[in-house]
């Protein structure tokens, strides 16, 4: 393994152990039991505690459920820098969260472009998606998006029209909408996303 990809791992990692920690915490606070919380959530009580333990990743759908029950949001989740506004993000050093479970390929990874904040009015990420790798869902909530496709190709499901994405494509749609995306390509596909409210 290079000295980057290690670099990568590490900061999964201590994305995974932050999520679990304050996914506990806003548990804590509000004195509910894990298995309150998972019942509320759809999930089982060993998974939240596997979760909580940073031990295991959510879907995303099951993020933003467990969201909701804790009456949080997923900004926070993953809030790094607390109470500072950052500006420059440097290549290579911006945080990877893998967020959904790994069905084919590596699955997908999101790149946080600006932090998760409450001074902020929208959200980017870069989603990378592996060879055969597809987000969870569908997801919806409330909001809009638009993306544009970096690299490789990406089929996009939104509500029940679905549409072939190659390089330099770009794309719009209402986030009530429900959508998901897959990569149904042989090379790893990156797009450039964002959305607004801030949602996780």
């Amino acid at each position: 393994m290079s000295r980057k990809a290690m670099r990568a791992d590490e900061v999964v990692l201590t994305a995974e152990m932050r999520l679990g920690m304050r996914l506990k915490l806003a548990r804590q606070i509000r004195g509910m039991t894990l298995k309150a919380v998972a019942e509320a959530a759809s999930c089982s009580e060993s998974l939240l505690s596997k979760i909580e333990n940073g031990k295991a990743s959510p879907s995303l759908p099951m993020l933003h459920r467990l969201v909701q029950v804790l009456e949080t949001n997923i900004g926070w989740m993953f809030e790094e820098v607390d109470g500072e506004e950052g500006i420059i993000f440097r290549a290579g050093a911006r945080p990877l969260i893998a967020l959904d479970p790994l069905r084919q390929g590596d699955g997908v990874t999101l790149e946080r472009v600006i932090p998760y904040s409450p001074g902020h009015l929208l959200q980017c990420n870069i989603h990378h998606i592996e060879a055969g790798g597809e987000s969870a869902g569908p997801i919806r909530h409330v909001g809009e998006e638009v993306g544009y496709l970096i690299c490789g190709e990406v089929e996009l499901t939104v509500g029940q029209r679905a549409f072939r994405l190659k390089e330099g494509d770009s794309f719009v749609f209402d986030s009530d909408l429900p959508h998901h995306y897959r990569n149904p390509g042989s090379v790893r596909a990156s797009i450039f996303w964002v959305n607004t409210p801030p949602t996780f």
